[in-house]
């Protein structure tokens, strides 16, 4: 039930008679530049995912203009992997969920800049709540519950973002992580605990094809917000630089190796971000830390 799952030059300051120079901008690194992929608990491992990654990064540097391995690719299916190489000055792209982009987008000073748009999925998507069939109604029949999540590892994104509109939780809910959805979901459905699952669209999709289905019940839809976004990390990255690379992830759908590329990771391709959205989803996820 899962899945999921991109250039720096070196510029003089100017001088001016009337005006102190301008600082410069950080050095650009001296290998490659590096695009990062991390989607916690989502399938698959590092090495499972390097020829698929070898091949994106080729195709995107290619259609950038860059140099031939100019630009590398890695795959991290865990946060903490994923914020350790980020740390690494190399890094110039990051393709992550919505939930990681609004849990680390401070730290990382991350910008977003395009919408990644999976197979069989629109570039935003609801999330969905589900629970025992009969058991939760409102918000605060969520008292002692558990509400498990593969967004788990960033709680306020579950209960600020991903359940807006249900109304004030009770203080006693308790936001678990984990890429085991099913078990989740088969829990939810015995009634035995207190469990309540957040689904994102593609889990939501297969919902109904569950044998226990008839045991579960939607209990609410929040608003549509991103699916995942290809973001740019501080000023790693010049405006000449992610100018081509926008090109780039542009045309890669188009591009023969582009398609394929994308179909390896299960992507259709990348499109302009919807900002009402993004900035209704960041709205909410910043109320969560007042």
């Amino acid at each position: 039930m899962r899945s999921l799952l991109f250039s720096l030059l070196v510029l003089l300051p100017v001088l001016s008679a009337a005006a102190p120079p301008k600082a410069a901008p950080p050095p650009a690194p001296a290998g490659p530049r590096a695009l990062v992929f991390c989607a916690p608990g989502y399938p698959g491992t590092t090495q499972e995912a390097q020829s698929r990654m070898d091949e994106m990064a080729s195709v995107i540097g290619e259609l950038s203009g860059w140099p031939k391995d100019g630009l590398t690719a890695t795959y991290f299916p865990s946060e903490k992997a994923g914020l350790a190489r980020f740390a690494e000055p190399d890094v110039v792209f990051a393709l992550v969920p919505l939930p990681f982009f609004l849990a680390h987008e401070a730290e990382l000073k991350l910008t977003a800049r395009l919408a990644i748009v999976q197979q069989g999925l629109e570039g935003t998507q609801a999330w969905t709540l589900v629970a025992k069939k009969g058991a939760v109604k409102k918000a605060a029949d969520l008292d002692g519950y558990s509400v498990f999540s593969t967004a788990g590892y960033a709680p306020d994104f579950v209960t600020k973002v991903g359940l807006s509109g249900f109304g004030p939780l009770p203080a006693t809910v308790k936001v678990t992580s984990g890429g085991q959805v099913l078990s989740a979901l088969r829990k939810a459905a015995s009634g035995k605990e207190k469990l309540a699952v957040l689904l994102d669209a593609e889990q939501a999709k297969s919902l109904p094809t569950l044998p226990f289905a008839a045991d579960l019940e939607v209990v609410h839809v929040g608003a549509k917000v991103p699916v995942a976004v290809v973001a740019t990390l501080g000023e790693r990255l010049s405006a000449a630089d992610w100018k081509a690379a926008s090109v780039a992830f542009g045309k890669l759908a188009g591009a023969e190796r582009g398609k394929t590329a994308l179909e390896g990771v299960r992507l259709t391709g990348f499109a302009p971000l919807e900002e009402a959205a993004l900035a209704a989803a960041k709205k909410a996820y910043g109320s969560a830390t007042k």
